[in-house]
Order: C-alpha cells, then structure tokens, then sequence
C-alpha cells in the first residue's frame, strides 16, 4: 500500500512539474517573506450542514454559536494576520480548523483582510468532523504554479478519516520555486499511543512526495508546516518525515524542524495542555531553504511563535499564562485560538 502511496504522490508530483513563465522579481520594504501557520482552533460558520457533523456550532448547539461570534472570529484572526505581518502582510499563511471554503471567504472578504491580493487554496475533505486545511497566499508575492491535495487512506482502518494534504508549488517573489506542504496530522484524542501509527503514517506520506520533488531537483526549496499532534522528537518527526533537529552544515538533501530551537525557551509551545507547553506546530525545511548563498534563504532563528500580549491569558489552574481560546470546554471566552501562531522570514538579496 506504502508503495501504491508513493506512486500517486509521485504522479502528481511530477504532473505538476512543468514551469509556467516566471513572473517579475517583487521586493518591500522589508528584505524578506513572511509565511505563517495558524490553528485557527474550530472557524466554523453558524449554517448547519447535514454531510458534516457541526451541530455543536450552531446557535441552538452546545456552544451557542452563533452569528456575531463568528463576525467576531473571523475579525480576531485578520487581526493576528495583520498584525504579525507588521508593515508586509504574511506572503503564505497555512491554516487548519477551518470548515469550508465559506469560512477562508469570509476571512479574506468582510474582515480587515478585505481589499488585499489574499487568493485561497483549499479542498473540501473528507474529515469526520468536518474539517480542512487551506492556504492563502498573495498572489503579488506567490505565483502559484499548481496545487494539489492527497487524501488520506489508512489501509489498516478503511473507515477512518482525517484532513487531506495539501501541496502548492510557486515561485516566490519571482525568484526562485518553493514547494509547500500544508497539514493537520491525526489528533491525540483516543490517546497518543494508540493514534501514534496514524500520524507516522501520514508522515510517511509526505515524505514519499518530498522524496518525489528531490529526485527531479535535488536542491529543491521545500516547506513543510502545520499542527502535527506530536512534537519534534517524536517518531512521526524523526522517523516518518525523517527531519533532523539539528542544524549544522545542511545538507540540500535533508529536512529540519525548526519548532525544535523552541525546546525550554518563552513562551514555552504553541499548545498549552494540563498546564504543559506543546510544541505541536511545526515548520519543517528543505537544508536548500537553509543555504544562504541562494537568491531565496533563511536560517534556523527566522522562525518564531507569534506570542502578542492579547493571545495569552493567566492560568488560573497551572502557573503562567496559556492562549486565549474562543472556548474553554463550552464557555465563551471570546478569544483567538487554543495554539499560538509561527511564522518564518525567508530572506532575498535586493
């Protein structure tokens, strides 16, 4: 089945291979591209839809969700988005928890995030909750060249379903490819050992598809983010996608998690639970993104949990602070998200 797996990944890989014209070399005021990651933890709209089971965010659900606190929602995350972005706005911003392409609409179209270059990628998938991953790029400083996204089959449970894959491949500031990963491994919720196999699985799978883009371009620009359930040096990390935790004489070949510079520094994680810091979303290179004699590169201290004062509230039953979540079980705190945002600068040469 693995092998079956990496063959369609490869096909689709290789499909999308084919350079279109590239476009013109787009500079700012600050000498880089920011690409961001957030768990936008639940962006459900408040109109029921009977494929997908959303009942507990409706008016009369659990949550009392309702309309005004989606407005709401939707006008905190532009907020991050703006505001992490300073004075340039995130080239690339990699999402998870969002229910459909309704939800990124409304984010780009009546929040403050209206009138900009933002375009959307995003499938509807076949998640048992409902929910996607999506990317939003500016269309100014990202010329997509394809995108593509892969379905998850777990051969040893057919029934189970989880968030696709997402992959988008473009020329970044008209200077060079980059390939981009975007994903939301399997949740921890029936336990982290029993779900373990899930994530290494999916984790395998991108790595076929990195393996694919390597063979035709051994020095290829690959990015690979989002919440993976586990935390850098967990099999799924280690042994499934094969990334290194260290940094040293990068090899183009190879792959870094970069999340893992956060071990033991503030704010601690991008997840709080049962008063422990997680650092469950990850951002993931290629060592050619780590070469700094490129027209496009970084270095491992690019990347940083986005940790702004009105994203963190005190915890009262542990010591510190943890995210301000719009839900604390049922109760509405009307905050942003139970994860801290990330983001990396990728650098270019005037």
């Amino acid at each position: 089945m693995r092998y079956i797996v990496t063959i369609i990944l490869a096909t689709l890989l290789l499909a999308a291979s084919c350079e279109k014209e590239k476009p013109s070399v787009v500079s700012d005021a600050n000498p880089f591209y920011r690409i961001m990651f957030y768990n936008v933890e639940n962006l459900f709209d408040a109109v029921n839809d009977p494929l997908i089971n959303d009942g507990e965010f409706l008016p009369e659900g659990a949550k009392k969700w309702t309309e005004a606190r989606y407005q709401e929602k939707l006008d905190h995350l532009a907020k991050v988005i703006r505001d992490l972005g300073n004075d340039t706005l995130p080239a690339l911003v990699g999402l998870c928890e969002v229910e459909n392409r309704k939800t990124i609409d409304d984010l780009i179209h009546t929040s403050t995030l209206k009138n900009l270059d933002y375009q959307i990628v995003h499938r509807e998938s076949p998640d048992s909750r409902g929910i996607d991953v999506a990317l939003l790029y500016r269309s100014r400083y990202f010329h997509l060249l394809d995108s593509r996204f892969h379905t998850v089959n777990y051969p040893a449970d057919t029934a189970f379903r989880t968030r696709e894959i997402l992959y988008a491949k473009g020329v970044l500031g008209g200077r060079d490819t980059l390939h981009v990963f975007v994903c939301h491994w399997p949740s921890r919720s029936t336990g982290e050992v029993q779900s373990r196999p899930l994530r290494l699985f999916v984790a395998e799978i991108i790595r076929s598809g990195v393996d694919s883009i390597l063979n035709l371009n051994p020095k290829a620009q690959i990015l690979i983010t989002g919440d993976f359930n586990d935390e850098p040096e967990d099999l799924s990390v280690v042994s499934g996608l094969k990334a290194l935790l260290t940094y040293n004489n990068p090899d183009a070949g190879d792959l870094y998690d970069l999340i893992q510079g956060f071990k033991g520094g503030a704010p601690g994680g991008t997840y709080k639970y049962k008063g422990v810091w997680n650092l469950l979303d990850h951002m993931v290179v290629s060592g050619s993104v780590l070469d700094t004699t490129r027209a496009l590169y970084a270095r491992p201290a690019d990347l940083h949990v986005y940790q702004a004062g009105y994203l963190l509230t005190e915890d009262k039953t542990n010591m510190g602070e943890q995210p301000l979540r719009t839900y604390l079980g049922n109760y509405y705190q009307g905050g942003y998200s139970d994860h801290l945002p990330i983001y990396f600068d990728i650098h270019y040469r005037r």
